[in-house]
């Protein structure tokens, strides 16, 4: 895994990570820069892992990680089921062009 540092120190770093992941499994698609996209891509299809296993431990493992609990609920309870005969890929990261500001480049990382 390839550590993206995005210019900020660990904890805020971890934290908006977080809210990344938490955010793409409430809504299923965030729209995000590239970098931010591919590091977060691998931390969701982990959360995704953990909820086909469905075991105590996972949910419990899901719960230190997402913000939220109405996340875990959705994780475990609609998003896992769809992927349970699915080895991996549950991600989709599609390139918009870039960010009228800043010019940094955008992306749309969705579920597949």
């Amino acid at each position: 895994m390839v550590l993206r540092k995005f210019g900020r120190r660990s904890g805020p770093r971890r934290a908006m990570l977080r809210n990344l992941v938490t955010s793409m499994i409430l809504a299923e698609k965030i729209v995000t820069t590239e970098a931010k996209a591919k590091q977060i891509r691998s931390i969701t299809e982990k959360m995704v892992t953990l909820g086909k296993r469905n075991d105590l431990h996972a949910r419990r493992q899901a719960l230190a990680y997402l913000l939220d609990e109405n996340a875990v609920t959705k994780l475990f309870e609609q998003i896992a089921p769809r992927y349970e005969d699915r080895q991996g890929g549950y991600t989709r990261i599609l390139k918009l062009g870039p960010r009228r500001g800043d010019a940094a480049p955008m992306a749309i990382l969705e579920l597949v």
